[in-house]
C-alpha cells in the first residue's frame, strides 16, 4: 500500500527541483510607516500555506483608509483655521475623527504591555512638542514676555512645566507687541490648538482602564463620557469654576471621550457583533439630536453658529458621525485605483501628522505679514484689492511655508520613533512592481 503525501512536502520537493536561478525572488516586505501615536506591532509567525493558490492576507500593515480618513482631518483643520467657515466642523468633524482613529490604534497596541505602550506614545508625542514649544517660549519672551507679565513670577515659572508634560494647557501671552508686524493676539492663535495634545494626553494615560471597562460594559463605557458631557454643560455651565484648568481639560476630555471609546470598540470587532442595521439607525438619530441642540443656543442673528462654541451638539454630532465612518469601514490594505494618485499626500501628511498641527497655526500667522507690503504697490491697491483680502490668498502664502516649516523640524517625528530622520518622507514608487504583477 502506497504511503500517503504529504501536500507540504512535496510542493517543497518541487520548489528545490526548480534551479535556483530561476527561482522568482520574493519582495522584501515592507514594514509599515508608524502613525502618529502608533506604536509597530511585533512580528507575527505565519502559518505553514496549504493552498498555494490562495495568497494569504496581510497581517499588521496599514489600513489605508484610516490613512485616507487622517489626512483628510488634517487639511480640514488647516482650512477651518484659515477660512473659519462655520459648516467645515458639521462636514466633517475632524477632532472627533482623530481621536477615534487614535483609540483604535490605542486598542491594537494594548495588546501589549501597558506601560510600555504609554511610555512608546509619550516617547512619540512629546519630542516634537518640546521643539515647538523651545521655539515659541523663545519667540515671546523676545516680544516681551516673562516673569512679570501675570503679576505671579513663581506662577509663571511653575506653568511652564505644562510645556514638559501637557496635563493641562500650556502657558502663553494673551496680547504682545507682535514684534511690530504681526497681531498682539499671535502667540494665542498659534498655541491655542495644542489643548488636542493635551486631551490626546489624558486618553493615552487612561485608555487600559477604559479599555478594560469597555470589554466588561462596552454600552456604559461608551456613553459614559457623552453622559458626563451633557451634565457638565447643563446644569455647571454658569458657575465660575468652568474657567479653571480643571474644567477646561475635563470638558474636552468628556467631549470626546466617546469617539476615542468608540475607535476601541472597532479595533476590539464589538460593532461587527451586533446587527449591521443598529448603527446605520442609531447614529443618524445622534447627530439629530446635536443639531437640535445647536438650534436651540441662544446666539448673535447676524451670525451663524458654530458648533464648536457648544460641546453637547459638537459630541453627539462628532459621535454619531465617527459611527457612521467606522461602519462603513472597508480596511484598505491597497489603495482603489481612483485614489492611487493620492498616496503620495497622504503618506507624508500621515508620516509628518504631529508636525502639520502644530507649525500649521505659525505659517497661517507669517503668511499676513508678508501680504501686506503688497497694499504699498500701486497696481495691486488699484487692481487687486479682493485678492488681497481674500483668505484664499492667505492659504496659498502658507502652504509653502508649512512645508518649509515640516521640511525644518519634522524630522523630530523619526527621531522619536527610534527611526533614521528623513527630510521628506515622501513614498517612493518601488521598481519592478509592475512587472512582478
Amino acid at each position: 500500500m502506497t504511503a500517503p503525501i504529504e501536500f507540504g512536502r512535496t510542493q517543497d520537493t518541487l520548489k528545490l527541483s526548480i534551479p535556483a536561478g530561476l527561482r522568482p525572488r520574493p519582495e522584501p516586505e515592507r514594514n509599515p510607516e508608524p502613525q502618529w501615536g502608533h506604536e509597530p506591532e511585533p512580528a507575527q509567525e505565519q502559518e505553514p500555506e496549504t493552498e498555494p493558490e490562495a495568497a494569504s492576507p496581510r497581517k499588521g500593515g496599514r489600513d489605508r483608509y484610516l490613512d485616507l480618513l487622517r489626512a483628510l482631518a488634517l487639511v480640514r483643520v488647516v482650512l477651518y483655521h484659515n477660512m473659519g467657515w462655520f459648516w467645515l466642523p458639521l462636514v466633517f468633524p475632524s477632532m472627533g475623527v482623530m481621536f477615534a482613529l487614535a483609540g483604535s490604534l490605542m486598542a491594537r497596541s494594548l495588546s501589549r504591555p501597558a506601560l510600555g505602550v504609554i511610555r512608546g506614545r509619550l516617547r512619540r508625542l512629546l519630542p516634537p512638542m518640546w521643539l515647538f514649544g523651545a521655539a515659541m517660549i523663545t519667540l515671546e519672551i523676545l516680544d516681551g514676555w516673562g516673569p512679570q507679565s501675570d503679576g505671579h513670577a513663581t506662577w509663571w515659572w511653575s506653568k511652564l512645566a505644562f510645556w514638559i508634560l501637557p496635563l493641562s494647557t500650556p502657558p502663553y501671552a494673551d496680547s504682545l507687541a507682535g514684534f511690530q508686524h504681526v497681531e498682539a493676539t499671535w502667540a494665542a492663535q498659534i498655541i491655542v490648538p495644542l489643548w488636542y495634545l493635551r486631551a490626546y494626553l489624558w486618553y493615552v494615560l487612561l485608555s487600559p482602564l477604559m479599555l478594560r471597562a469597555l470589554r466588561r460594559f462596552p454600552v456604559v463605557t461608551l456613553f459614559t463620557p457623552l453622559a458626563l458631557s451633557i451634565v457638565m454643560n447643563t446644569f455647571f455651565a454658569d458657575q465660575e469654576f468652568i474657567y479653571s484648568r480643571v474644567w477646561e481639560t475635563a470638558n474636552d476630555f468628556t467631549m470626546f471621550g466617546s469617539c476615542w471609546i468608540l475607535g476601541m470598540a472597532h479595533q476590539e470587532g464589538l460593532l461587527k457583533k451586533i446587527p449591521q442595521y443598529v448603527v446605520p439607525s442609531i447614529a443618524p438619530l445622534i447627530m439629530v439630536a446635536g443639531l437640535w441642540y445647536l438650534q436651540t443656543r441662544p446666539v448673535n442673528p447676524s451670525e451663524p453658529t458654530n458648533i464648536e462654541s457648544w460641546p453637547i451638539a459638537q459630541a453627539l454630532w462628532s459621535l454619531g458621525f465617527v459611527a457612521i465612518l467606522l461602519h462603513v469601514s472597508p480596511s484598505w490594505e491597497q489603495w482603489p485605483k481612483p485614489l492611487e494618485r493620492w498616496n503620495g499626500l497622504v503618506s507624508l501628511l500621515n508620516a509628518r501628522a504631529v508636525s502639520v498641527y502644530l507649525w500649521h497655526e505659525v505659517a497661517l500667522v507669517v503668511a499676513v505679514p508678508l501680504i501686506d507690503p503688497l497694499w504699498s504697490v500701486r497696481f495691486f491697491y488699484e487692481h487687486l484689492q479682493w485678492l488681497l483680502m481674500s483668505p484664499w490668498l492667505t492659504l496659498l502664502v502658507a502652504i509653502p511655508l508649512l512645508g518649509l516649516l515640516v521640511l525644518t523640524f519634522g524630522w523630530v517625528e523619526d527621531v522619536a520613533a527610534k527611526r533614521s530622520p528623513r527630510l521628506f518622507p515622501y513614498p517612493r514608487r518601488q521598481r519592478g512592481r509592475r512587472r512582478a504583477a
